[in-house]
C-alpha cells in the first residue's frame, strides 16, 4: 500500500505541475521533489495544495519544490517511473534562456546549484563510509573496546570508510558532470586523473612534473572537492565546444579524445592546484571557527543555529550546507555547520511538544503531537513549521531560542559531526566518531535545544487570543 501511495502522489504532483512534457529536469533532497519547469504558468497550484501526502510547494532561485517529507526517495522513484525521467538527466541549458538579464544573484544560484546538486548526490556513499567508522569507534577500543584497533573487523571497517571518502574526486567526477550536462563517463575519467597512482605517488615524493611542457606541482587530490568540481565545470564548455565543432561521424572519437587532451593540463595545472587552495582555505577556516574559534564562532554559529530553519524555507541554506559538505567531505569533520543546524532540527521536536503540552483541545493536541512524533522518528520537520507556526507565528520564538542556545553550545563546546546522518534521533550517532565526550556534548547540545524550545513555546509561544479560542474549543468538545 505505501508504494501505491507514493505512486499516486507522484501521479498528481506530476498532473499539478504540468505534466511530464513541463519537466525538463527533476531531483530531490532529503525531504523535496526539486524541479525545473519549462513554463511555471503551467502550474495548478490548488490541486497540488489539496494532494495528500505534500506539506507545501515554493518557488526557491530556479527551482519549484515541492516538499513531500521522509519518503520523497520513493515517492521520487514513482515519478521517473511515470513520466519515464531520466534519474541523472541534466537540465535542459535553454531553461534560462528568456529569464532575462544575467545578475549576481543568478549567478549566485547557479554556483551554489551546480555546488549542492553535484554533492548532494554522493551523500549516501558519505553515510555509508561514516557509519561503517562509526560502528568502529563503538567497538573499537575508544567506546566499548570489544575489539583491538588493530584487529580483522576494525581494519576491514576503516577500509571501507577509507573507500568512501578517500576516492571522492572520482565520485564527484559523476555527479558533478551529470549535473552539469557533461559525458559523465569523462567526468569520472577526470577523476581518475586526479587519483592516478603514478601521479599520486609523484606528490608523495615531492617529484617535480610537467604537463605537455607546462610545471606542475603534483599534488594529493584524494578527499578533496573542489579540484574535481572546478574541472568539471571547465570541462562542460570544452566538451561543448568540440561537439558543436567536429562533423558527427566523427565525434564518437574524436571528441572525448580532444576533450580529455585539453582537460589534462587545465586539470594538473589549473584546476587542481587552484581548487586545493580554496578547498583548503575553506576547510581550515570552518573548523578553525568551528573547532577553535571562541565566543565569537560560537556566536556565530547561535545565529546560524537561531535561523537555519528560516534560511531552509527561502532555500538559502544551501550555500552553507555546500561548504558544510566541502569541509566534511575534505577533512571528515565538520564543527560549524552542521552542530548548529542539527541544533535547529531538534528546536522543532521541542516546540511541537510544548504546543502539545499547552494546548487543550483534543484534535489540536493530537496534530501536535504527530508532529512531534513524525520529527523525532521521521527527521521531518516542515509539518511542524508549516502546521504550527504558520498557524501560530509566535512559536518561531522557540525554534530561534532553541536554535541559538543549542548551537551556542554545541561551539563553546567545540562538537564536531563526522556524519551527515539522518534527521530524527538517530542524528545523535553523528558525533560518536569522535568519541565519549564527544558524544556526550553532542547529546547536551541537542538537550539543551529541545528543553528551550519546548519551555519557551509553552510560555510564549501562544497568544492570549490564540489560548482562549483553545480553550473555548475544548469545552465544547467536552
Amino acid at each position: 500500500m505505501a508504494q501505491d501511495n507514493n505512486a499516486r502522489i507522484a501521479e498528481e504532483v506530476l498532473a499539478a505541475v504540468g505534466g511530464k512534457e513541463n519537466v525538463p529536469f527533476v531531483t530531490h533532497c532529503i525531504t523535496r521533489l526539486r524541479f525545473k519547469l519549462a513554463d511555471e504558468s503551467k502550474i495548478d497550484h490548488d490541486a497540488l495544495g489539496s494532494i495528500k501526502g505534500v506539506l507545501t510547494s515554493q518557488k526557491v532561485g530556479d527551482q519549484f519544490q515541492v516538499v513531500i517529507g521522509q519518503n520523497v526517495g520513493k515517492v521520487y522513484e514513482a515519478l521517473l517511473e511515470i513520466g519515464g525521467f531520466d534519474a541523472q538527466a541534466p537540465v535542459d541549458e535553454n531553461l534560462d534562456a528568456d529569464q532575462g538579464p544575467l545578475t549576481t544573484a543568478k549567478v549566485g544560484a547557479a554556483i551554489m546549484g551546480y555546488l549542492s546538486g553535484s554533492m548532494v548526490a554522493i551523500i549516501p556513499i558519505m553515510m555509508a563510509a561514516a557509519m561503517m567508522k562509526t560502528v568502529a569507534v563503538v567497538l573499537g577500543p575508544d567506546m566499548l573496546n570489544l575489539f583491538a584497533a588493530d584487529s580483522a573487523i576494525i581494519t576491514l571497517l576503516n577500509m571501507v570508510y577509507n573507500a568512501g571518502f578517500y576516492f571522492l574526486p572520482f565520485y564527484l567526477g559523476y555527479t558533478a558532470a551529470s549535473k552539469i550536462g557533461v559525458t559523465p563517463v569523462l567526468g569520472m575519467m577526470v577523476g581518475g586523473l586526479l587519483m592516478e597512482p603514478t601521479f599520486m605517488q609523484m606528490a608523495a615524493d615531492g617529484t617535480p612534473f610537467s604537463v605537455f611542457g607546462i610545471p606542475c606541482t603534483p599534488l594529493n587530490y584524494a578527499q578533496t572537492v573542489l579540484p574535481i568540481l572546478l574541472a568539471i565545470w571547465l570541462m562542460s564548455y570544452v566538451e561543448k565546444f568540440f561537439k558543436k565543432v567536429i562533423p558527427d561521424m566523427l565525434s564518437t572519437v574524436f571528441t572525448p579524445f580532444l576533450t580529455m587532451a585539453v582537460m589534462v593540463p587545465l586539470t594538473y595545472c589549473v584546476c587542481g592546484p587552484i581548487g586545493s587552495l580554496l578547498g583548503d582555505f575553506i576547510g581550515n577556516f570552518l573548523f578553525d571557527l568551528g573547532g577553535n574559534g571562541g565566543i565569537v564562532a560560537a556566536l556565530v554559529m547561535g545565529v546560524i543555529g537561531a535561523s537555519w530553519e528560516f534560511l531552509v524555507m527561502t532555500g538559502m541554506h544551501q550555500v552553507l550546507i555546500a561548504l558544510g559538505i566541502a569541509n566534511l567531505a575534505q577533512s571528515g569533520v565538520e564543527s560549524f555547520v552542521f552542530p548548529a543546524s542539527i541544533a535547529a532540527t531538534v528546536s522543532c521536536f521541542g516546540i511541537a511538544l510544548g504546543a502539545f503540552l499547552k494546548l487543550k483541545e483534543k484534535d489540536e493536541k493530537s496534530i501536535n503531537f504527530g508532529y512531534f512524533i513524525s520529527g523525532i522518528l521521521g527527521g521531518v520537520t516542515e509539518p511542524t513549521l508549516f502546521g504550527l507556526c504558520f498557524k501560530h507565528k509566535r512559536c518561531f520564538l522557540g525554534v530561534i531560542a532553541g536554535g541559538f542556545c543549542g548551537a551556542l553550545y554545541a561551539g563553546l563546546a567545540h562538537v564536531s559531526i563526522y556524519i551527515l546522518g539522518a534527521a530524527n534521533f538517530a542524528m545523535l550517532f553523528n558525533y560518536i566518531p569522535g568519541g565519549t565526550a564527544n558524544l556526550v556534548n553532542g547529546c547536551i547540545s541537542c538537550a539543551i535545544t529541545f528543553v528551550v524550545a519546548a519551555v519557551v513555546t509553552y510560555l510564549f509561544g501562544l497568544s492570549t487570543e490564540e489560548l482562549e479560542a483553545d480553550r473555548k474549543a475544548a469545552e465544547l468538545a467536552a
